[in-house]
């Protein structure tokens, strides 16, 4: 059985490059060192250890080179670090070959790699730059809003009004959803355990408690921080990219009281409101939860709510508030301004500017825990 017959090449087809050992060290070159004539050239490996290195390449037989074929055999010969001698090349496979060699040569040295404890204090040590940049910020808005107590007709009222109403008012629906949501969970979570104990009265306190100082002006400040927090990043972060920051200290206005002060005087306002808003929401989802699951009237829930909550529990987690509201804008904003001037670079503060906001909120809110706990409220 005869095997069938290869078929022929194609007139005017340069022959496919090849490459042929002739003795050690002597290697002979032939056919088309092109990136078509590559194709039927296996892959190029070193030669065995005992093998020495290429020190004479033939290349009388090449028919022609391009690129693709110099870069190919460049990258063979700088496996094994030889730089053999070229015999009989034509003039055009040479001189390719050299501008390959110098542009190899010329190769910037890809930088050394670093440890894991060398990332850790590179990102520490950002860390802490970005603190101290942040604290500088925070400095130059209470200058800017000391400066605009004494000249107090210099704020843009109709912007905080503004600000309030996107803010503060488009808030409502989705803080009032989770904050009945929440209570609904509190009361359920709560009355299945103290079903067990006969306390079922308790749940009021439960609830009360939990929703006033806790879970409302912290699920408020998350929300806002979502919201409000990465809207003031984007919006700064366009005006940086398309320069309207620079335009404006150009002509004299100070970016940070036309645009951070307003922002801040706005949720200042906003948070503290929404934050009794989701007291009631949370409250009321409880009392909600405590009927259906304990047989307690809403007249009875509010009767002991009225009885039993103090008026301080309200007062805190206002207070509160009004903290997380800052924290929201000074993030927000801080992260606006430190766009570099790209659409991506808008996208990484805006994400940024949520997160950072988010973990201090928590973080503020944990040491208002502790700081009310020592001293008994």
């Amino acid at each position: 059985m005869s095997l069938p017959a290869r078929p022929a090449r194609p007139a005017g087809t340069p022959a496919p490059a090849t490459l042929t050992r002739v003795q050690p060290g002597e290697w002979v070159l032939g056919g088309a060192w092109t990136l078509r004539g590559l194709g039927a050239l296996p892959p190029l490996a070193a030669p065995p250890a005992a093998e020495p290195a290429p020190t004479l390449l033939d290349g009388a037989q090449i028919v022609a080179m391009d690129s693709a074929g110099a870069w190919v055999l460049q990258r063979w010969l700088h496996a094994q670090q030889a730089t053999p001698r070229l015999r009989g090349w034509p003039a055009q496979a040479s001189g390719l070959m050299a501008q390959v060699q110098a542009g190899v040569a010329g190769a910037l040295p890809q930088p050394p790699r670093r440890s894991g404890l060398q990332q850790v204090g590179r990102q520490t040590l950002a860390a802490l730059q970005q603190a101290i940049h942040f604290l500088a910020f925070v400095g130059r808005v209470a200058l800017g809003a000391l400066n605009l107590l004494r000249h107090p007709r210099r704020m843009r009222w109709r912007a905080v009004l503004h600000e309030i109403e996107i803010g503060g008012f488009d808030a409502l629906p989705i803080i009032g959803v989770t904050a009945f949501l929440l209570g609904v969970v509190v009361a359920y979570q709560g009355a299945d355990q103290l079903r067990h104990y006969g306390a079922n009265v308790f749940v009021v306190e439960l609830v009360g408690y939990a929703m006033l100082r806790e879970f409302a002006p912290l699920i408020s400040a998350i929300i806002i921080a979502g919201r409000s927090g990465s809207a003031h990043a984007a919006q700064i972060g366009t005006m940086v990219v398309t320069e309207e920051i620079d335009a404006m200290r150009t002509i004299g206005i100070d970016p940070l009281q036309r645009l951070v002060l307003p922002r801040i005087l706005a949720l200042a306002v906003a948070l503290p409101l929404l934050t009794v808003f989701a007291d009631l929401a949370g409250v009321f989802g409880g009392m909600v939860m405590a009927r259906s699951q304990l047989g307690i009237g809403f007249g009875e829930f509010a009767d002991r709510f009225g009885r039993v909550m103090q008026g301080s529990a309200l007062l805190i987690g206002v207070g509160k508030s009004l903290v997380f509201a800052l924290i929201i804008v000074m993030v927000g904003c801080f992260q606006g301004f430190r766009t570099q001037g790209s659409a991506d670079s808008v996208g990484r503060q805006t994400t940024l500017s949520v997160v950072q906001a988010i973990f201090l909120v928590i973080v503020v809110d944990a040491l208002f825990s502790i700081a009310f706990n020592l001293l008994g409220l």
